[in-house]
């Protein structure tokens, strides 16, 4: 089973096998989640792609709008695969972008606005193999969104399998999945990081909050945590070192 990533290049190496497994396990809506507030996604693109050169021009890569993209295409002017952009949501102009002969489909950093899109483009793709690199379909921050936009960006999500994902919780502790592993709590215990809990699901944030406090028993280890460490201390440390 993974452990906890010490470098950026190893989070992106084990989300890379984790992607891997999960397409020869027939999984074909896939998602790779760092939450890290200052990681930037096309470090991570630039680092996650060489591991898919071998789908060549069978290779789609979507960014959210035609400015990335463009700047994608200026940058990577030895890319074997096609950059495109996720589009206005025109069914017309979604329906061009998705050919009969493109066989995986990377989306770079898609947002909770683009999910129409999203959804309308998926549902071109069919049974088709598709990849959401560090997307942020759950963005919180969104305000104004109606009942009827929630419930479309909720059954979406619903579809797509988080088959690699790290968030530091706080400076002490880290939510982790790397498929086909469980969903795991890794949590700073004398210097090192030890996991102290596995769950068959991702843990709703009480849930998170619980097992931190110790209130977790089941699947835990003797190294349980008796108090909740603060969530208001700093990122920094766990990022650090995650980044360098």
């Amino acid at each position: 089973m993974a452990e906890l990533p010490k470098t950026l290049e190893d989070a992106i190496a084990q989300s890379c096998e984790a992607v891997k497994s999960a397409l020869a396990d027939g999984i074909t809506r896939i998602q790779v989640e760092l939450l890290f507030p200052e990681l930037k996604f096309m470090t991570v693109a630039e680092q996650f792609l060489p591991q898919f050169t071998e789908y060549e021009s069978r290779l789609k890569v979507f960014f959210a709008d035609a400015g990335a993209a463009a700047l994608a295409r200026r940058d990577w002017t030895d890319a074997q695969f096609q950059i495109s952009d996720i589009g206005t949501g025109r069914a017309a102009s979604l329906e061009a972008k998705i050919q009969p002969e493109d066989e995986i489909f990377l989306f770079i950093a898609p947002t909770s606005v683009e999910v129409p899109q999203l959804e309308k483009l998926c549902e071109l793709i069919g049974d088709r193999s598709v990849i959401m690199l560090t997307p942020r379909l759950e963005d919180s921050s969104v305000v104004g969104i109606g009942y009827t936009a929630r419930e479309t960006r909720r059954r979406f999500i619903s579809t797509i399998e988080s088959c690699y994902y790290i968030r530091p919780v706080d400076d002490e502790s880290a939510l982790f999945r790397c498929y086909p592993g469980q969903w795991e709590v890794w949590q700073e215990i004398e210097n090192e990081y030890q996991k102290i809990v596995e769950l068959s699901k991702k843990p709703s944030g009480d849930e998170l909050d619980a097992i931190l406090m110790g209130g977790q028993t089941a699947n835990t280890t003797d190294a349980t945590p008796t108090k909740k460490p603060s969530v208001f201390k700093s990122l920094q440390r766990f990022i650090k070192a995650l980044s360098s």
